[in-house]
């Protein structure tokens, strides 16, 4: 699949009902202590941000964690929010709830790198078995639990450029909008964050 500026679904405002006031607007109306449009915030936006979340964290438990600290600091943050100097509501939401899950996986680094089991490694070891070329064998273990597990043994980073680059196929100008980074900063973090999953992938061969 190629990976375009159409796939960048987490900017894109959802396309189902109608609503009456658009994001923005929703946005003034909270920022004055209006509840209920932030309410109307939350409701609209609550499964955009559990998707993003969704794509690091397996446990549900932890995919709602992401999503109240999403919304603490947007209620804490719309004062700063401004429609004409920057991204959409949406796009301005999104770079938001992926510094939360960045902010997460630096918390949870230490413990998730010890969760990986012998079975595990027999997992990994039976699904490169009789694979090559050694340079594929990164795209061989980008299914969910196992992928997880073994991306949580690089850094914060790492784990966080090969995510959506690979599982959520965006393309690095798309990564470098949503996390503040430049595109040569993408091109160089996705290069090192392979040659490290690499390395973690040899000690099981």
């Amino acid at each position: 699949m190629e990976k375009t500026s159409d796939n960048f679904d987490f900017a894109m405002v959802d396309t189902g009902d109608e609503e009456e006031c658009s994001d923005e607007s929703l946005a003034v109306n909270a920022s004055s202590g209006d509840e209920a449009a932030f309410e109307q915030l939350f409701e609209r936006h609550r499964r955009r941000v559990a998707r993003i979340a969704g794509r690091f964290f397996n446990h549900s438990e932890r995919v709602e964690e992401v999503v109240q600290d999403v919304f603490t600091k947007i209620y804490f943050a719309l004062d700063g929010y401004s429609a004409e100097r920057g991204p959409s509501f949406a796009a301005w939401l999104s770079r938001i709830a992926i510094n939360s899950c960045y902010d997460q996986l630096r918390r949870i680094r230490r413990r998730a790198e010890s969760s990986f089991t012998e079975e595990d490694g027999a997992a990994v070891r039976a699904r490169l078995s009789g694979r090559a070329p050694a340079n594929d064998m990164e795209s061989t273990v980008i299914t969910r639990d196992l992928a997880q597990k073994l991306l949580a043994r690089l850094s914060p980073d790492d784990r966080m450029v090969l995510t959506l680059l690979d599982a959520q196929e965006m393309s690095v100008s798309d990564i470098a909008e949503l996390t503040g980074w430049s595109v040569s900063k993408v091109k160089v973090r996705a290069h090192r964050a392979r040659l490290a999953l690499r390395r973690v992938l040899i000690e099981f061969l």
